[in-house]
């Protein structure tokens, strides 16, 4: 051929690959191995060009190690539970199971047509009872690990899912997937106690030297070490006492009131008497629980019939307000306010008429003539306005404070962390059921591994709100396990996140009848390369490093850390289109005109160009790898993606880079083919290289160096 015939050449080389079973891999242990990894996609039902840009910088890592000599696993699967598929389900009368598993046969006939390098027999689907048994076996090996509990909590309610919300996946005060206004609301909930870890999750951090820095420090911001201490103080009119947790224990003098959540039990005290606190407790519980919503609402109080003793001003007495701003989950749900070093403190301080003392004064500034306006002090300076404090650093005064209430039994300094533990029922039908039983005798009852997986019944119904779980006629209905009375399922499944905590390990060992093979799984892991968004760095890659540590804990693998090199690429953008309506109009529907207007080609009608933003579907500014692949072949789609901008950054997807990349592809081939010797196999090396030849040599050996370094780096 002169010209290059993608959909033959590539439809040829596929079937040779599958025959061959090309890219399947044993534990060769007389070759170094290479586990790279992509995250897996779920199963939505079509590729976008964010996985065509994500696999393929992956395959490109797959190919170039195998091509060095190592023993390379590239695995893929499908993150397959959630929500999606039950919305679908009620949307199209289709049972979730078949609309998720049709969904995942059309992707990856897709994913097969772009020629990734994929070993397709250790396909996993979360949504497989094969995989989701062994997650039940594990969830309760952590239980009796002590890694497990359950308890009555304040949780995030996403009213429009009708499903609990981990504070990871509330994001600006709604939920992640409905975009709803997140409540609070008091459930019975399964936890993993990740906040056991927190100490060295943190630590380890900093031996991650091959992931990006900005996850490293997206991470430990969000775990939150923070050095404090715990302050006691007395109430002047009772004997009840408030115990606060402070970073900034330096400020004390600047102290002008306390700030209690409105779930604290002295809250709720209260609030049996006097329905108005009631009603300002229930306003509060409608913001949801994570901290970006309370940092971001309007700052509110209600003042109780209560004052506490300054611990070092004898004539202070500071007033308590029950605010909608501090969280019962994070210290101890108490804390005392300096309005002039805390923004927050002092936006409550303006709006309640409180003291603003600057106790914390900038160098060259006179304590008794500095003022704070509008924006808290937060900048360094020397105490004043602070007694015994005043002309120490704010280091110094921390100490002291902390040395006088050790010394009077009235406090003592910690460490704390702004992780919680990891709440993982959700009230949902299309998720791993969690293995426990309840009986009125026995309590809470594990499943029997023998009677694993607790599978899903396929005779559900959607017609009424919430879990299809907890009104099934028959599947929550079981004899208890110790005593065989009649006891009832657990109806809450599994957050998914869960699923994919762990799935690189069970890649190793796809078919083994224990959760892990250990001997296989320490053979492969950790993942030597793992590619994926930056949206990922606190949820799922968190939990995975969380769950790794569980799994080693009960001796299922001996690394503690799943991913040794990890790979954030950059987004696929593409510009987007509005009509004249202000509907979202697809680029496939959109001419360019000669005057460089836009118009549409079904009506005609004049078409507005805006911002270029990450392809969604919300937007429409998506173009479908398909289309792409059949009009210029897979080789010039993974081309565009690779040669178009540097993988860590954003690709703007065009019409005319994708063309040029096909061009390009024409280029190599006519090079290839019009230069190549086909009796080159005969031809002896002379004696002698001529300049010219030496100079080739040359060249192609650097080059060689030169690009294996960029794919390395």
């Amino acid at each position: 051929m002169t010209r290059y015939n993608a959909g033959a050449t590539e439809a040829k080389w596929q079937k040779i690959w599958a025959e061959n079973k090309t890219f399947e891999v044993t534990e060769d242990r007389s070759k170094p191995k290479y586990y790279v990894l992509e995250m897996f996609p779920y199963p939505s039902g079509r590729i976008h060009m964010g996985h065509v840009r994500n696999y393929t910088q992956g395959d490109v890592v797959a190919r170039y190690k195998r091509a060095k000599g190592f023993n390379v696993l590239h695995p893929m699967g499908w993150d397959a539970f959630g929500m999606p598929a039950e919305n679908a389900a009620m949307e199209n009368k289709v049972h979730p199971a078949k609309w998720t598993y049709e969904n995942i046969d059309h992707m990856k006939n897709q994913l097969k047509s772009i020629g990734f390098s994929f070993d397709w027999s250790r396909e996993i689907a979360t949504c497989d009872p094969e995989y989701y048994g062994k997650e039940q076996a594990m969830f309760i090996d952590f239980m009796d690990a002590g890694l497990v509990y359950r308890k009555e909590s304040w949780v995030n309610w996403d009213p429009v899912d009708n499903t609990v919300l981990a504070n990871e996946q509330v994001i600006d005060g709604k939920g992640w997937r409905s975009g709803a206004q997140v409540e609070r609301k008091k459930l019975n909930q399964w936890f993993l106690k990740i906040t056991d870890a927190a100490e060295d999750l943190d630590k380890e951090l900093d031996n991650l030297p091959r992931w990006p820095d900005k996850v490293r420090v997206m991470q430990k911001n969000w775990i939150g070490k923070s050095k404090g201490m715990h302050l006691t103080f007395d109430a002047v009119e009772s004997d009840t006492q408030i115990r606060v947790y402070t970073t900034r224990h330096d400020t004390i003098f600047g102290a002008s009131f306390i700030a209690i959540a409105a779930d604290h039990p002295i809250a709720a005290e209260y609030a049996e008497h006097n329905k108005a606190l009631k009603v300002f407790i229930e306003e509060c519980r409608k913001l949801g629980t994570s901290e970006e919503a309370l940092e971001k609402a309007e700052k509110k109080g209600f003042k109780l019939d209560l004052h506490m003793q300054h611990p070092f001003i004898d004539d202070c007495k500071l007033p308590v307000y029950v605010a909608n701003f501090v969280l019962m989950e994070y210290g101890t749900g108490a804390v005392f306010g300096c309005p002039a070093h805390d923004q927050r403190d002092l936006d409550f301080a303006r709006k309640y008429d409180l003291n603003v003392i600057p106790v914390v004064i900038p160098k060259g500034e006179d304590p008794k003539t500095f003022k704070v306006g509008k924006i808290a002090n937060t900048d360094p300076g020397i105490l004043g306005n602070s007694g015994f404090l005043d002309g120490m650093s704010v280091e110094k005064a921390k100490a002291k404070i902390v040395e006088l209430a050790e010394a009077g039994g009235f406090g003592e300094a910690t460490i704390n962390y702004r992780l919680r533990d990891w709440g993982v029922s959700r009230q949902r039908y299309w998720g791993a059921p969690i293995p426990m039983i309840y009986c009125d005798d026995c309590g809470v009852v594990p499943v029997p591994k023998a009677d694993l997986p607790v599978t899903l019944p396929d005779d559900i119904t959607f017609d009424q709100p919430g879990n299809p779980l907890d009104h099934h006629p028959t599947w929550k209905y079981v004899n208890c396990p110790n005593c065989s009375k009649p006891a009832v399922r657990e109806t809450d499944t599994f957050d998914t996140f869960i699923d994919s905590s762990w799935y690189f390990a069970r890649f190793a060992c796809p078919h083994a009848d224990a959760p892990l093979d250990k001997e296989l799984t320490d053979y492969w892991m950790p993942v030597d390369q793992y590619v994926g968004g930056i949206e990922h760095a606190i949820l799922h890659l968190l939990y995975s490093r969380f769950f790794t540590r569980a799994m080693k804990e009960i001796g299922l693998c001996e690394d503690k850390e799943p991913f040794d090199g990890l790979f954030t690429q950059g987004m696929v953008c593409h510009e987007t289109y509005e009509d004249e309506n202000g509907e979202w109009v697809l680029p496939d529907n959109v001419e360019k005109k000669e005057d460089g207007s836009f118009i549409s080609r079904i009506t005609g009608e004049r078409i507005k160009p805006g911002r270029s933003v990450k392809m969604s579907k919300s937007k429409k500014n998506v173009v479908d790898p398909t289309a792409i692949i059949d009009t210029y072949g897979a080789d010039t789609a993974r081309w565009f993606m690779l040669s178009d901008s540097p993988p860590e950054r954003d690709l703007e997807w065009t019409e005319e880079g994708v063309e040029g990349a096909w061009r390009f592809t024409q280029r190599l081939w006519r090079s290839v083919t019009t230069m190549i010797d086909k009796d080159a196999t005969k031809i002896n090396e002379p004696d002698n290289f001529s300049r010219q030849a030496k100079d080739l040599r040359h060249l192609t050996h650097s080059s060689i160096a030169s690009i294996g370094k960029d794919i390395e780096n």
